[in-house]
């Protein structure tokens, strides 16, 4: 999946920043805080003209009247460096008419976080103003140097090349400053935003221990039943005698036994895994692995143990992975390369298919970009037509148990 902020996409391929869009679209988003700056500078000369004393009362006037306007035109503009929409958090009034509409936002904590949130964009407007402007006039002016009579062409070609140097560096100065903007503002606006991901973590841990319970249930008591059942059948099978018609009906009922006693330890295996649970998330993709009908091979390097959400979300993730590609793929081999950096476990799934894997057309991809953001982790995938096609998930193990 593509990435939805500036901060994703610069943590995940730094080198390949500079060639996307997000620069630019960072440099936007700061530079449309000029509206912020007109509205300031006019409450200044109007100080200036008027009094302090009047300013303020026109402050506060504006803030009131403007507060809600204000966050409707952030939302617009947080999409140049947010791809999720910032959902509007007022509800519709119980009754029409401007009175049930004022009192309905007077009683709403989202009109009072916009009238702080424009108060504060009004006094901090320069930051953004001050970041774009410092980031540009300087490499601007080195790169200006060969044209300088008293520098000379020769002498202001190395500051030029600084100055491209300096150039690139604002990028990613601007994209941070605009990113960590834009997450402050997501968090004021919407922080219905934050409660949809603590309620759906909340209700993958309650899937997650009711999976769990299931395959208790299944392994230590229908499971084990199948077992005694299958062994008794064996047992009558070799008490009567060869080719008479009751050892031929026991010996059918003795291979459905066992038929069914198989296919149900499959169905625990897709449930919740034991061997997860006992050795580890680089055992349980090797079992998975085993089972695959395309040859895999597991490069899994871990140190430690992982905090069990963060091993079961890889493992589903490699699993998924596994038989999205022997079911669509048409793959001749595959790759599971897992490694722990910074405490960040780094998964990639790659295969040598076709390609073409769209996570809109009901592959399972966008369930398990959802379940991947329950742990605070990032989904990517690549999948052009004609292949490969690699899947990558990053997901950070601090405080993650």
């Amino acid at each position: 999946m593509l990435a939805r902020t500036p901060l994703e996409a610069l943590t995940r391929r730094p080198s390949a920043f500079l060639r996307s869009s997000w620069p630019w679209r960072s440099f936007a988003y700061l530079l449309s805080s000029a509206y912020l700056a007109l509205a300031a500078a006019a409450l200044v000369y109007l100080a200036y003209l008027c009094g302090v004393a009047v300013a303020c009362a026109a402050l506060l006037l504006v803030v009131a009247g403007c507060g809600l306007p204000a966050a409707r035109l952030e939302r617009a503009r947080l999409r140049l460096v947010d791809l999720r929409p910032a959902a509007d958090p007022h509800r519709p009034p119980e009754r029409p008419g401007p009175r049930a509409w004022l009192a309905a936002r007077l009683r709403e904590q989202a009109t009072w976080r916009e009238v702080a949130l424009l108060m504060v964009a009004l006094g901090i407007w320069f930051v953004d103003l001050g970041v774009v402007v410092q980031a540009i006039w300087l490499p601007l002016l080195m790169l200006s140097a060969p044209a300088q009579p008293s520098v000379g062409f020769l002498n202001g070609l190395p500051v030029a090349a600084g100055g491209l140097v300096m150039l690139a560096l604002a990028a990613y100065f601007v994209t941070a400053w605009a990113g960590t903007r834009a997450t402050i503002v997501r968090a004021v606006l919407a922080p219905r935003d934050a409660e949809i991901i603590r309620s759906r973590a909340r209700l993958v841990d309650a899937f997650e221990s009711e999976r769990r319970r299931i395959e208790r249930d299944l392994h230590d008591g229908a499971q084990q039943r199948l077992v005694a059942l299958t062994m008794r059948l064996g047992l009558a099978r070799l008490d009567l005698p060869p080719g008479s018609p009751a050892a031929a009906h026991v010996g059918q009922a003795h291979e459905e036994a066992k038929k069914a006693l198989a296919e149900l330890r499959e169905l625990i295996r897709g449930i919740h895994p034991q061997v997860l649970t006992d050795r580890g998330l680089t055992a349980a993709v090797l079992d998975a692995a085993g089972r695959s009908p395309v040859p895999v091979e597991v490069d899994i390097a871990l140190s430690t143990r992982l905090p069990g959400p963060v091993e079961v979300t890889a493992y589903y993730v490699a699993s998924e992975a596994l038989a999205n590609m022997a079911r669509h793929s048409r793959a001749g081999r595959c790759l599971v390369h897992g490694r722990l950096l910074d405490d960040t476990l780094v998964l990639q799934v790659e295969d040598d298919g076709v390609g073409g894997a769209d996570p809109a057309a009901g592959s399972g991809l966008a369930g398990l970009a959802d379940r991947v953001a329950v742990v605070d982790g990032v989904m990517t995938l690549s999948s052009p037509p004609g292949g490969p096609t690699s899947l990558r998930v990053e997901i950070p193990c601090a405080g993650s148990a």
